[in-house]
């Protein structure tokens, strides 16, 4: 088949679900080919990576605000347009594969399911829950989100949900049949996420490190974990932590300020958006990982990648006890209450003062990723679900 994936929210090849999923599919013989947008670190209009076309388009701001977030799905809608109907005539395509957030991209999709075209939905953010956690309320607009929801499921052939939560959503709310949803999982790719010496440099002279790595937004709850590094190095007296925060994101200048209010200057490092060499160097080197996302109705039911990718550094885990969180980590993480910020200080100064329960727990994780959670078992399930698109027509 030849496939078109359109991804809105992040470049390629950066975001590894949906570049995993291109390399399974053209390792399979299908033709791919993705639209994406323009970033600084991935400024080329067109390139070609180990055969996966990739179409780039401007995107000048990312949103942060209600309108923020109509001029960037606006702008991004038209390219979207434009590169699928040059893609179209130029490559053509059996299959156009939408990745959201947002759910609007069957509005691209739409005309060419006219044209016998199959459409595949790949399920990454349940949009109606992420709505309400990054604006706290529900009225006109979340209906709309709700809507597009619904509407994207109308179009979809098939939907590929990260875990059997999203799976339950795409059957209950997207009245998808349940022969047409396929969970993939986003599991990590063991030949990328590599177990290095430490680099003691993270560690500022200190004898711990405490690592995260993910997005920097409202909804991943760094304010509590900035909250739980003031409690372990003021209130405990523990002047021997230092916390290395990896990832870019709209709220990265915010939670810069919220450090320095609670003096953390010195013990907290935010790196912005890195390459892989330096993320491994930091996850290898911490001697716990976090996993600080906010108990929520979106976060609950959502598969985090930071989590699997911990665990396959043999990393063991605190975060807030959420159900998919619990499903993947399992025996290799703590869990603290909801949106506590002194459980979670308690549980990570509970793991760094016990050096054989964080060896215990991070074989355990590592394990799990080995036996269950890796990509290779993944993508076997990702060619069964395209196995359905049958039937398509070709130009």
């Amino acid at each position: 088949m030849r496939i078109l994936m359109i991804v809105e929210n992040l470049p390629l090849p950066f975001d590894r679900r949906v570049w995993q999923e291109a390399g399974a599919l053209h390792e399979a013989g299908h033709q791919v080919c993705i639209i994406c947008p323009k970033t600084t670190d991935y400024p080329n209009h067109f390139e070609e990576i180990d055969g996966v076309f990739i179409y780039r388009h401007p995107l000048p701001f990312e949103a942060s605000g209600a309108m923020g977030y109509i001029l960037e799905y606006g702008t991004a809608l038209f390219w979207e347009f434009v590169l699928a109907w040059r893609i179209f005539f130029s490559k053509g395509f059996d299959v156009v594969h939408i990745c959201n957030p947002p759910d609007l991209l069957f509005l691209v999709a739409a005309p060419f399911k006219l044209l016998g075209r199959k459409v595949v939905f790949d399920h990454h953010d349940i949009n109606p829950e992420l709505f309400e956690a990054k604006f706290e309320k529900r009225g006109l607009l979340y209906r709309l989100v709700c809507c597009f929801e619904r509407l994207t499921f109308m179009t979809a052939d098939i939907s590929i949900a990260t875990n059997e939560s999203y799976r339950a959503i795409a059957i209950e709310r997207g009245r998808m049949p349940a022969d047409k949803v396929y969970i993939v999982r986003s599991g990590p790719k063991l030949d990328r996420l590599k177990i290095l010496p430490p680099v003691s440099r993270w560690k500022s002279g200190r004898s711990y490190l405490v690592g995260y790595v993910g997005v920097m937004g409202k909804q991943e709850g760094i304010e509590y974990l900035l909250e739980a590094a003031r409690i372990i190095v003021y209130e405990m007296g523990r002047k021997d932590v230092s916390f290395a925060l990896v990832g870019g994101g709209t709220s990265l200048d915010s939670l810069k300020a919220q450090a320095h209010s609670l003096g953390l200057d010195d013990f907290v490092v935010f790196t912005g958006r890195v390459s892989d060499q330096v993320l491994l160097e930091v996850l290898n080197t911490s001697d716990v990982c976090v996993n600080p996302d906010v108990a929520n109705a979106m976060n609950d039911k959502s598969t985090m990648n930071k989590i699997m990718e911990y665990m396959a550094l043999g990393k063991p885990i605190v975060q807030f006890d959420l159900t998919e969180g619990r499903f993947s980590a399992q025996d290799a993480s703590l869990y603290a209450e909801h949106n506590n910020a002194r459980d979670m200080a308690e549980k990570i100064i509970l793991l760094l003062d016990d050096e054989k329960r964080r060896k215990t727990m991070g074989e355990y994780g590592r394990h799990r990723v080995e036996s269950t959670l890796a990509w290779q078992y993944e993508a076997p399930k990702l060619l069964k679900a395209y196995q359905s698109c049958d039937g398509h027509e070709k130009d």
